[in-house]
């Protein structure tokens, strides 16, 4: 009965975790073996010895002692003795590292490494099955929905991309812009990202950018993209890129209302011109209509009418402005082409969903590219062979020519998986190249991937993955990767050279890579390719850091006079405002205090002068009291004189729409931005001149002057201009001359002497400046990891920049150079100042 009771197993979770632990601590040994010369004679001491040395035997035979310890000294090893202690502190998954680990531990065993599988095994509770008598039984295998019907369900108020569920294992998801996007990785990754896309490769699914397909003559097509399009920019119409070898990156503005209307960021690329004698004679031989002197010949539609295509892609928050724009503008264009009585069409298609877009970024990223995708070289051009076989020894993408772009044939790219990445090959002397040898040609930029019949062909994979899995299997020597077949799918694919830089900086680390478009229905396959090769990939947040860490702006959150900035600061706004309401009042920030006039959207209109500056915010105690549907920085706005109180919901609305029906805020950006405010500056009247300024711009663009309306003091206090600032706060003051001489004197002798003498130097940063010289706020800002310091992108008055300008001349004496301007910035959550130098931004 009571070795019954021994073999009882225990029951429940103490002990069964004592057990294990037990277990874990005891080395098994073999029993020895009783032999006849083993046996002990008659001891001497009688009845005084233990009963337990009784049977110790009086001779030990050496080699049969030694056989028996081996079994012992073979599980006394490192790993055996370690087990012990860490078995009631750790499991298996806990000890593998970081990117091996998962948000819950899978029950599979396999999913481990093999030197924990037995760890993970033993871990395990026993399967329990469930309870019968459900209250629901489960659908059967004829009625159970599909798993594409219940991912389209999920879809009825957003989109998927075809990456969506890796994403949603792995990252934070939110909902933006009509998909559901990752925002974020879950593991820690904000710095090995940034290491990644500056000294690594980093990968981001971009396929939810808007497209749209323009079709038509190419001088109309010039014509519409003018009448809309950045006047500081080249344009898009200009030779280098009508040819299709390279993209164009510039603004889009409101019909006719330039510098007015700032829409988005967009790019724009243009179809390669095929060419007519590169026809094979069988196809045209078709265009003949007939023989004989008198019979004349049908030249082709592309030659006659001059038919050209082009694809613009841009944020997708902004879809609905740019269709109208450009609808409009080609309304326009085709009206004044008729009254000349010339007819002509023009197609506007959304084709958004039809492609896949990712930009893999980093130096990497040239390797990546050559080690993961296998070109169709019997068709490929020697131009083609001549770029990808020195793609993988070219040290940055920054030797690329700017914008190019590369067309080819790949073959599918689960036939060469696993990838590997391609290595460096250095020539004679040791040194990387720096060049591809190749510059851009339309011939090298032909591909397919513009035919939406052959977009379409191949939305669905020839073969899904278990065909090609079982081909794998039938290889006689396993790992060996698929040869393509003829009937293989064979993807046309685009490679467009993609930066993050700002134009006029020397300080800034640019970051390099390829933008890779492909036809859609291949997302999963291209992204497991790439992501195997050990490329990290990036969400919104990450993809924002790196136009950051560039010193460039972002969309939507640097571009402060658009519609979608002011949609998206409302909602930031009333996400921090609720988190602040849900903070206790003793623990929260009394903005009323640390002086912070509008602490959850900039009051871009208050700086502009345009509306009278607000009374002070509510005291904490005052803002419990306050009715519950009221915004704080909404009732700053509200003006002195007694009103009937509004809803926030209409208060929103009022800030959404510009009730200004002639100016309102708006952004001057462009590549001449810093030249046209040097200019301003030295102007005596500067207003006059940025409208001469102005004016002459829409001429390039064939635009008449700006109406009359538009007075030329209003167009200049309301005018914005991007700014670049080493500071992470967010309020941006001007400075009293008196002030910024002792500043200057300051920073004079702290390079002599860390320690100033005199104690005024000290106590500046605590002078907090009125709110009345708030000239500007800071948009994006935090610690530039590329930089080492606090880095900021924001806007500012036009009008305090040119005060600014014409102050550092007059102070231009304690410097060496009069071109550096000076603010103090201020956290909306703190009360000290700081000094920081302003750029301005021209991108």
């Amino acid at each position: 009965m009571k070795r019954a009771l021994e073999k009882k197993q225990p029951t429940n979770f103490k002990e069964r975790k004592k057990q294990k632990l037990a277990d874990a601590r005891t080395i098994a040994i073999q029993s020895p073996i009783t032999t006849s010369n083993a046996v002990a004679g008659p001891s001497r001491l009688g009845s005084t010895v233990n009963d337990k040395l009784k049977r110790l035997p009086g001779a030990i035979d050496v080699e049969k002692f030694a056989e028996v310890s081996s079994v012992c000294l073979s599980r006394l090893s490192p790993n055996r003795c370690r087990q012990g202690s860490s078995a009631s502190t750790t499991r298996a998954w806990q000890v593998l590292p970081r990117h091996l680990r998962r948000r819950a531990a899978s029950h599979n065993p396999r999913r481990v490494p093999l030197r924990l599988r037995d760890k993970a095994r033993s871990e395990m509770d026993p399967m329990r099955r469930k309870v019968l008598g459900r209250a629901m039984p489960k659908l059967g295998k004829e009625r159970r929905l599909p798993k594409e019907v219940i991912f389209m369900n999920r879809q009825h108020d957003k989109r998927w991309l075809e990456t969506h569920i890796w994403h949603a294992k792995r990252m934070k998801m939110e909902n933006m812009w009509g998909y559901r996007l990752a925002v974020t990785p879950t593991e820690k990754a904000f710095r090995p990202s940034h290491r990644a896309s500056i000294h690594g490769s980093i990968l981001h699914d971009s396929s939810y950018l808007s497209l749209i397909e323009m079709k038509g003559p190419e001088a109309t097509l010039k014509a519409i993209l003018e009448m809309c399009c950045d006047a500081q920019d080249v344009s898009p119409g200009a030779q280098r890129y009508t040819s299709g070898a390279r993209v164009c990156k510039t603004h889009i503005y409101a019909p006719n209302r330039y510098p007015l209307g700032l829409i988005c960021p967009i790019t724009v690329m243009w179809k390669s011109r095929p060419s007519i004698m590169s026809k094979p004679l069988e196809d045209a031989s078709k265009y003949k209509k007939g023989k004989g002197k008198n019979k004349q010949k049908e030249v082709p539609p592309e030659a006659s009418d001059n038919m050209r295509i082009l694809w613009i892609y841009f944020h997708p928050s902004v879809y609905d402005e740019v269709f109208s724009a450009l609808r409009t503008v080609t309304s326009q264009t085709l009206e004044a082409a008729g009254s000349q009585g010339v007819i002509v069409d023009v197609e506007l298609i959304d084709i958004r969903g039809e492609v896949g877009i990712f930009e893999i970024m980093g130096p990497k990223s040239n390797q990546v590219l050559q080690g993961s995708l296998s070109p169709v070289m019997a068709q490929a051009s020697d131009d083609f062979k001549k770029f990808w076989a020195s793609l993988g020894n070219i040290q940055s993408c920054g030797s690329v020519p700017r914008g190019m772009i590369i067309g080819f044939l790949v073959n599918d790219p689960r036939l060469r998986f696993p990838p590997k990445n391609a290595k460096v090959q250095l020539p004679v002397g040791n040194s990387v190249s720096s060049s591809i040898g190749v510059f851009p040609s339309a011939a090298l930029a032909a591909c397919n991937v513009w035919e939406q019949n052959i977009r379409m062909q191949l939305k669905n994979p020839r073969y899904q993955t278990k065909d090609i899995n079982a081909r794998r299997a039938q290889n006689p020597i396993p790992g060996t990767l698929l040869s393509p077949l003829r009937q293989d799918d064979r993807i046309p694919a685009m490679l467009i050279q993609t930066s993050y830089q700002h134009s006029a900086s020397n300080d800034t680390e640019s970051i390099e890579g390829w933008t890779f478009i492909f036809p859609a229905g291949w997302s999963m396959a291209f992204f497991q390719q790439l992501t195997y090769t050990g490329t990290r990939v990036a969400g919104q947040r990450e993809r924002q850091t790196q136009a950051f860490e560039a010193g460039t702006a972002y969309f939507p959150s640097d571009y402060p006079s658009t519609s979608a900035y002011k949609i998206h600061i409302s909602a930031r706004a009333e996400k921090e405002k609720a988190k602040w309401a849900r903070t206790p009042a003793a623990k929260r920030v009394n903005y009323r205090k640390l002086g912070t006039r509008s602490p959850w959207i900039p009051d871009w209109e208050v700086v502009l002068g345009l509306k009278e500056m607000p009374d002070q915010p509510l005291d904490d105690d005052e803002e419990e009291n306050a009715d519950d549907v009221e915004d704080l920085d909404m009732q700053d706005l509200i003006t002195t004189q007694r009103e009937p109180e509004e809803s926030l919901e209409q208060q929103r609305e009022d800030f959404l729409v510009n009730h200004d029906p002639v100016v309102g805020p708006w952004l001057l950006r462009g590549l001449e931005v810093s030249s046209i405010v040097s200019d301003l500056s030295e102007d005596l009247v500067p207003s006059q001149s940025l409208l001469a300024t102005l004016n002459r711009l829409r001429a390039k663009r064939s635009l008449e002057p700006l109406e009359s309306t538009i007075k030329p003091d209003e167009l200049l206090n309301s005018a914005l201009v991007s700014v670049r600032s080493p500071s992470d706060l967010s309020l941006v003051y001007s400075i009293p001359d008196s002030e910024l001489q002792e500043w200057r004197k300051g920073l004079t002798r702290a390079g002599v002497d860390p320690i100033p003498a005199e104690v005024e130097f000290v106590n500046l940063p605590d002078i907090v400046p009125a709110p009345s010289s708030i000239i500007g706020y800071i948009t994006t800002g935090g610690f530039s990891l590329s930089r080492g310091e606090g880095f900021a992108i924001g806007a500012m008055s036009l009008t305090r920049l040119i005060e600014l300008q014409q102050q550092a001349k007059r102070l231009s004496h304690y410097v060496k150079s009069d071109k550096a301007l000076f603010v103090k910035v201020r956290d909306r959550k703190g009360h000290q100042c700081r000094l920081a130098r302003i750029h301005v931004v021209q991108n």
